[in-house]
């Protein structure tokens, strides 16, 4: 078999399982490999990109000490040191993500979770921007319980990201203030509460390739309905920070297979599209069906609203949001 027929197999309704010999994607051709991708996305997909925007909500500081990241307080590094953002702050950038058409705009807050007055806060500000945005809303507030799920999603919340980061078997060796199991239990809790969940991770810790197909089939099994893929961009001062970036050719097989296995998700390109040509052209003809636009987290942004949104209708993609339609047909 190639990696044509087991696309096509894929869209006939095949799913690939743990039981499935994953090595084939590792060894098939890769420019078959994207090619397939591309068909998957387009069957289940369309030509829809969804585009989605974020704002550092509260910055630095972070207890937990995973590797990777420079908001640790464990690492010494550069990074932006405040508390949650004023509400006006919050809104603005909300609308004027909206004024470019972005289809989702997130508050991401550093910190193994947010409570008390800062989560009140953050509630506020989602009903302000529920009330006078048409944009979508997401969140990423790490390790939330039920009823702060249910308050988000009363608030106008419809997302909930909660990345896995990389496999079980890998995850000790990137964190170690909070396992792997407390990352399934909160993703199965925005399941439960009937949010979109979103979950992905970053390859290039120093991971193995199994590690990666691993990661690619637990969201499978969860269900998870938007992955973010981070390609690592190495930070000074983190524990990562002397490990090589990775190619191109790596990150598209990556993001290749983790299409023919989460068909039916949104495979969300985010940090590190500037190892990839023009900002992940390429990777939109492989699987990719949304991104992160606009100013990253924690790294330079690596390309604008409005260039995104040329290159996307270059290829002949929808980049338009469902608020803008809606105007349009009333």
């Amino acid at each position: 078999m190639n990696a044509l027929d087991l696309a096509q197999e894929i869209i006939d309704g095949r799913r690939i399982t743990r039981e499935d010999d994953l090595s084939f994607f590792l060894s098939c051709d890769l420019k078959e490999l994207c090619e397939g991708a591309d068909r998957i996305r387009a069957h289940f997909i369309g030509d829809k990109v969804d585009l989605c925007s974020i704002i550092n909500g509260r910055s630095g500081r972070c207890p937990e000490d995973c590797k990777y990241c420079a908001q640790s307080a464990h690492h010494h590094t550069k990074c932006e040191v405040y508390d949650f953002l004023p509400e006006e702050t919050i809104v603005e950038a909300c609308k004027l993500h909206e004024s470019e058409g972005v289809d989702r705009f997130s508050i991401v807050t550093a910190g193994r979770s947010l409570s008390g007055e800062e989560f009140e806060k953050a509630i506020h500000a989602f009903e302000i921007m529920h009330r006078e945005c048409k944009i979508d809303l997401c969140a990423s507030m790490g390790f939330l319980d039920e009823e702060q799920l249910h308050r988000l999603h009363e608030a106008g919340v419809t997302s909930y990201h909660h990345n896995i980061e990389t496999s079980k078997r890998n995850f000790p060796n990137i964190c170690t203030t909070h396992t792997y199991e407390q990352k399934i239990e909160t993703l199965k809790k925005v399941k439960a509460e009937g949010m979109c969940a979103c979950s992905g991770g970053i390859i290039g810790m120093g991971e193995t390739w199994e590690d990666r197909l691993d990661m690619a089939i637990s969201l499978a099994e969860l269900g998870i309905d938007s992955i973010p893929i981070n390609a690592l961009m190495p930070i000074p001062g983190t524990p990562l920070e002397h490990l090589p970036q990775l190619t191109e050719e790596e990150i598209l097989r990556t993001i290749a297979f983790f299409r023919y296995i989460n068909p039916l998700a949104n495979i969300r390109l985010a940090a590190g599209r500037a190892l990839l040509t023009n900002d992940g052209e390429l990777a939109f003809q492989s699987g990719a069906s949304a991104t992160i636009t606009g100013n990253m987290l924690t790294t330079v942004a690596c390309a604008t609203i409005r260039s995104d949104r040329q290159m996307l209708e270059n290829l002949n993609r929808d980049v338009t949001p469902d608020y803008w339609k809606e105007n349009e047909d009333e």
